[in-house]
């Protein structure tokens, strides 16, 4: 028998490269030991997705699995109460995150989704010319 207060509904997870890529064009919240990424794309109902991704900077696979279950668990967490409805949500670890406080993470992801929530993304990103400029797309030239 159901109880008064019924679950909420979990959000989806991302699957596909191109979804990824895509919420890189939305807001960038930037913080100490990850950056969240919200794309506010329309899902029916306000459907939320999210995902996660962790590079190989950061650790071993030990190292960058712990990270990975632990944003998860956030953002389940988060996201039905303060998440952006519609919107696509893919946390990037940084390095030190895994060593964070669970707490501090989780105060850092409420801040930064009202942020995302409130539109207050950080400034776009500078591209780098890499280590031989645009020229020689990346690779050092020599005479």
């Amino acid at each position: 028998m159901p109880g008064p207060l019924s679950p909420r509904k979990q959000p989806a997870t991302l699957a596909k490269r191109a979804d990824f890529l895509a919420a890189n064009r939305g807001i960038r919240v930037a913080r100490p030991g990850f950056v969240l990424l919200v794309n506010p794309v329309s899902h029916p109902e306000g459907a939320m997705r999210f995902g996660v991704t962790v590079t190989k900077k950061i650790g071993n696979a030990v190292v960058r699995n712990r990270m990975k279950r632990r944003f998860r668990e956030l953002l389940r967490e988060a996201l039905p109460a303060i998440g952006v409805p519609g919107a696509d949500h893919v946390l990037i670890g940084r390095e030190g995150g895994v060593e964070r406080d669970f707490a501090l993470l989780r105060q850092e992801l409420a801040q930064a989704l009202v942020r995302a929530a409130a539109g207050k993304g950080d400034p776009p990103r500078r591209r780098s010319r890499g280590a031989g400029g645009k020229a020689t797309g990346g690779k050092e030239r020599r005479s």
